[in-house]
């Protein structure tokens, strides 16, 4: 009776778990650093403490914490990136990352884009649709699509989280 043993299984349960718990605390330690870069001093800079806070959310312990602020000292080649997109049927797509080459990110990028069909989208062309709000972007024009381009969307979705670089995404589609 191959593959039934009950360890084993849970074995690869928790690896897969372990695995995108690492992914989200790298995501936020990335996060942390950028914005630390230029005060690592989260009284002063309100950006390094919403992005603390939002670690703290999700159980970051403050060892690692402490670690992305010093580290930000260290590496300031560290850079916050967005880029605009349209997913199925024209919905607007913006996606930001922090990357320490933005010439090895964008292409990446893309290519998960293409791969779901999706279109990269020049600058401005996305975020004229969007307000800038403190905990990121707003749809300013909501959209309804249907329910198999939500399945795309989402599944796109799925692909650019799974990215070491990609912090957030905003859609002005309506997911339900």
């Amino acid at each position: 009776m191959a593959g039934h043993n009950k360890w084993a299984n849970i074995k690869r349960r928790k690896e897969a778990v372990d695995k995108k718990r690492a992914q989200v605390f790298s995501k936020l330690a990335r996060s942390i650093s950028v914005t630390a870069k230029n005060d690592p001093n989260p009284a002063t800079n309100l950006a390094l403490k919403a992005a603390i806070e939002r670690a703290r959310e999700y159980n970051v312990p403050n060892e690692n914490i402490e670690r992305a602020i010093s580290k930000s000292a260290q590496s300031q080649n560290l850079e916050e990136i967005i880029m605009e997109a349209y997913g199925p049927e024209g919905t607007a797509i913006i996606i930001t990352a922090t990357t320490d080459n933005k010439n090895r990110t964008i292409p990446e990028i893309k290519k998960i884009l293409k791969d779901h069909d999706a279109k990269w989208a020049q600058a401005g062309s996305v975020t004229w649709a969007f307000s800038k709000s403190p905990e990121g972007f707003e749809a300013g024009f909501p959209q309804s699509i249907s329910p198999s381009s939500q399945e795309k969307l989402l599944s796109l979705f799925e692909s650019l989280d799974d990215h070491d670089d990609v912090n957030d995404l905003y859609t002005n589609a309506q997911l339900q």
